[in-house]
């Protein structure tokens, strides 16, 4: 697998998603976190990685939506919402899904904001 040095990308998240060979990246709005790196085959999720934000708690996150059919992510975690904030990490983690999900349906282009 290949590896994405940050610095590498930082020029391209201009939008919200950018892929590599293997991974998706997507730029969150509204969080502490700042990126989400994901890797999904064949509608399961295989990886997620959040950058930033409440460490153990998006730790935790990533490990249990590890290995779960996306459209199961997105039914248990999409809207959730964090204090006053109109969205959350879990709801911003539905959005990269919801992204991917344009891209590889080519209703959007990487590099194209969602």
């Amino acid at each position: 697998m290949k590896k994405v040095v940050l610095s590498d990308i930082v020029h391209t998240f201009a939008c919200n998603l950018f892929k590599t060979d293997m991974k998706y990246f997507y730029k969150t709005e509204g969080t502490c976190s700042t990126n989400i790196e994901l890797e999904i085959d064949g509608g399961v999720l295989r990886e997620v990685r959040f950058w930033g934000g409440c460490n153990g708690n998006l730790q935790g996150i990533s490990r249990l939506v590890q290995g779960m059919q996306v459209s199961e992510v997105l039914n248990r975690l999409e809207g959730i919402r964090c204090g006053a904030r109109p969205t959350s990490c879990p709801d911003q983690l539905c959005q990269a899904l919801r992204a991917i999900e344009a891209h590889e349906k080519g209703t959007v282009k990487v590099g194209e904001q969602v």
